[in-house]
């Protein structure tokens, strides 16, 4: 396994990150075909003999028990200290008027919940999941800035919202002396690459880690077989639909290059956003240990500029509502 520093922070992480969304309890939250505690055990655990020591989850998956599978299987087989947890607020957990979003007391509450059901003293990484149109972005942040002074947070990050969002959160902390984001999880891959225009060179230019969600675009880019979770994710149709043609042209040479290298699809897609300068960490998820095992041999490819330069060739842009 490969480490780096979360952008310009002291943070050592994985080149690769677990996503935890595929772990929880199936009858709570949205998702149906999440994994039991023992599957999802078991792919904690090789994760840790992979070296992977990014583990990231949202208190919005499976209504926590993503969070609580995780605290329990890192307090039975790591050393707390040797981790980086990372999990997310801003989703409404409850029928209640303050449920939901990023004001100071909804972030007060949902820390110390997140911190109870990962069975620990402190996150890691605390992220936005999203910006947040009703709060003062001055509230939310000097609320993060609080959290990390009181050492139940380490480190802030922000997740998918536009550029504009994003410097002006940074300015505000900024100005005011406050903790400022030191990752960026936006949508990223070889079919969705939207975020290159002013995202991505902000976060280049001020040493801001990028951790890509969905690497491999819901497994469009993995060549996988159709499963539980692809017949029922609606996302994915969102996401996917505007530019099929030119999708279907860059799948259509990444597997020309995966047969060329004797390799899958999924290892070229991981290495090509592994070769991109601001990318840290991207999250990949993992519903077997199989294919967990089998996405770390991404690190054994090395893309020729001709053939980074073949996948980037077809890619025409997406339409506005899948930026969001």
């Amino acid at each position: 396994m490969e480490y780096c520093n979360l952008g310009n922070s002291g943070l050592k992480v994985s080149r690769l990150a677990l996503g935890c969304m595929s772990f929880g309890n199936p009858v709570q939250g949205a998702h149906n075909w999440t994994l039991s505690k023992g599957e999802s055990e078991r792919i904690i655990r090789k994760s840790l003999d992979l070296g992977i020591n990014f583990f990231d989850t949202a208190n919005i998956y499976s209504l926590g028990s993503s969070e609580e599978f995780l605290g329990q299987c890192l307090k039975k087989y790591a050393y707390r200290d040797d981790v980086v947890v990372a999990t997310k607020v801003y989703e409404k957990m409850v029928d209640s008027p303050n449920s939901g979003g990023l004001s100071r007391k909804e972030i007060f509450a949902q820390v110390n919940q997140s911190l109870q059901r990962l069975n620990t003293d402190y996150i890691d990484l605390y992220i936005v999941h999203r910006w947040d149109d009703r709060t003062p972005i001055e509230e939310t942040m000097s609320a993060l800035n609080d959290l990390v002074r009181m050492g139940k947070v380490r480190y802030i990050g922000a997740s998918s919202m536009r550029a504009w969002q994003f410097v002006k959160a940074q300015y505000v902390a900024l100005i005011n002396g406050w903790t400022q984001f030191v990752s960026m999880q936006n949508h990223y891959n070889l079919i969705n690459r939207e975020e290159e225009r002013e995202m991505i060179p902000f976060c280049l230019s001020e040493g801001v880690g990028v951790t890509p969600w969905s690497p491999l675009a819901r497994g469009k880019l993995a060549k996988s077989s159709e499963t539980s979770r692809s017949r029922t994710d609606k996302v994915l149709e969102w996401l996917y639909s505007s530019a099929e043609q030119s999708d279907e042209k860059i799948i259509s040479t990444l597997n020309d290059i995966a047969n060329q290298k004797n390799s899958k699809p999924a290892h070229i897609a991981l290495a090509w956003l592994l070769s991109k300068p601001a990318v840290t960490s991207p999250i990949v998820g993992a519903t077997s240990v199989e294919q967990l095992v089998d996405n770390v041999r991404c690190f054994d490819i090395e893309l020729a500029e001709e053939e980074i330069m073949a996948l980037e060739k077809f890619y025409t842009p997406h339409t506005a509502a899948e930026l969001s």
